[in-house]
């Protein structure tokens, strides 16, 4: 018997009841949303139950005001974090900012941006994640580091955020527990696209944690999780609503996901190319979108006429990192883990590149080692992808595209199918028609 038996349950609702309306594809009351959501998470609705609500949704959609209560639902499922003790030197309230990506190939972005924004006063309580599939973690990154932990306790994070300005750390269990359950049913039932679980799931999260300001890079195209731009806007102005009702101040920009950010895709190698950037080089497009990051970020939480690219090149953002991984046990001077084995791939002919798949790249870490099939599977952190040119480099037969790198050599055949097809080289005088930042929902 399931717990919403007639004469067995003291439930306010019937599961299948709710089920029924979302198939036939009638509005959810507030009642029913808060009720199933709290339901499922403390078990008294199954995980078939659930199952077939996340399908009837994923086919059926939900208005605003169901997503908005969807969101509402899973925040009250769990603690709430309060960042309002944190002050400035004046003894003002000090300002609070986060950021969001959906996912990328390369996206490091993180590790330069948190403290960077930090560097001017704002603080950055960034809850980050783990990587799965051919999209890179956060944390497994800052995990190639020597010392560095991810699991931190709410007061230590507040301690952190008074003396350092930033924290990237793993979100504790009490934020959004419904999420997680209900992220791990999605993702094994093929419901992981329906939008409004997907803003419901990124929001709720981001409301709980307290910030007061937040900016959400939604990537589009082959390496990123919306392939598709119109779906990519949907997701981000559905995103952007949730934030503004709950308070939040929030803004999305639309980011290319078409060619991997910067030249690394892995672990430690990423980190590598983050601390290029925080020493005011590194690639181009990866500088571009931390700087435009942090001055949407700084807006959001009031501070005007700060200049980020300048504070990349003085070493204040530097300073900040340095603070920030010593802080989390971290060695900001210790060698990185470097991959035993390598392989170097060539160019196959001249011209122009003008291609270089995401998707495939992003495979191609993954099934070196930089990334996992299942939540429980270990990362190698000196596995990876680094690249030697990009889309719109001139290119002769026979020169390094790309480096493959792992601890076990057995992976290269499989990382190298994944790259078939993934280069385009056309004629000399060709142009990669290319934007990185494709549009900005606020």
């Amino acid at each position: 018997m399931t717990a919403s038996s007639p004469g067995v349950s003291a439930e306010p609702y019937d599961a299948v009841d709710v089920i029924r309306a979302k198939r036939d594809r009638r509005e959810l009351a507030d009642p029913q949303i808060d009720w199933v959501v709290d339901a499922y998470t403390r078990g008294a609705v199954a995980d078939e139950q659930m199952s077939a609500l996340a399908m009837a949704i994923l086919l059926n959609g939900m208005t605003q005001r169901e997503t908005a209560r969807w969101t509402t639902a899973m925040i009250a499922s769990g603690e709430r974090l309060d960042f309002s003790s944190l002050r400035t030197p004046g003894g003002g309230r000090r300002p609070t900012a986060d950021k969001h990506s959906t996912g990328g190939v390369g996206d490091k972005i993180t590790l330069p941006l948190a403290p960077l924004v930090a560097a001017f006063g704002v603080a950055v309580p960034q809850l980050s994640g783990r990587g799965l599939g051919h999209t890179g973690g956060t944390l497994d990154k800052l995990e190639s580091i020597p010392g560095w932990r991810a699991q931190l306790g709410n007061d230590e994070m507040m301690s952190q955020l008074e003396r350092v300005g930033a924290v990237i750390c793993a979100a504790g269990a009490g934020l959004a527990p419904a999420d997680r359950k209900l992220y791990a049913l999605r993702d094994v039932t093929g419901t992981v696209e329906a939008i409004p679980l997907i803003a419901s799931s990124i929001m709720s999260k981001k409301i709980a944690e307290g910030t007061g300001a937040l900016v959400l890079d939604v990537k589009v195209g082959s390496g990123a999780f919306m392939k598709d731009e119109a779906r990519a806007r949907e997701l981000a102005e559905t995103m952007v609503a949730l934030g503004q009702d709950a308070g939040v101040s929030t803004v999305a920009l639309l980011t290319d996901m078409e060619t991997p950010l910067g030249l690394t895709a892995g672990n430690a190698i990423e980190v590598e190319e983050s601390l290029e950037v925080l020493a005011g080089g590194g690639p181009e497009d990866v500088v571009e979108l931390t700087v435009r990051l942090a001055e949407e970020m700084l807006a959001a939480a009031g501070v005007h006429s700060a200049d980020p690219a300048r504070a990349l090149q003085d070493g204040r953002a530097m300073d900040v990192w340095r603070k920030m991984v010593a802080a989390q046990g971290g060695d900001p001077d210790a060698p990185l883990p470097r991959a035993k084995e390598s392989e170097t791939l060539y160019a196959p002919a001249d011209g122009v590149l003008v291609g270089l798949d995401a998707l495939s790249v992003g495979v191609a870490a993954w099934r070196l080692g930089a990334g996992r099939a299942r939540k429980e599977d270990a990362v190698q952190a000196g596995a990876g992808v680094r690249l030697h040119a990009k889309p719109g480099a001139s290119v002769r037969a026979g020169e390094p595209l790309m480096t493959l790198l792992t601890d076990t050599p057995e992976r290269f055949s499989r990382a190298k199918e994944a790259l078939e097809g993934a280069v385009t080289i056309a004629p000399a005088g060709s142009r990669p028609a290319r934007r990185l930042i494709l549009d900005r929902i606020a």
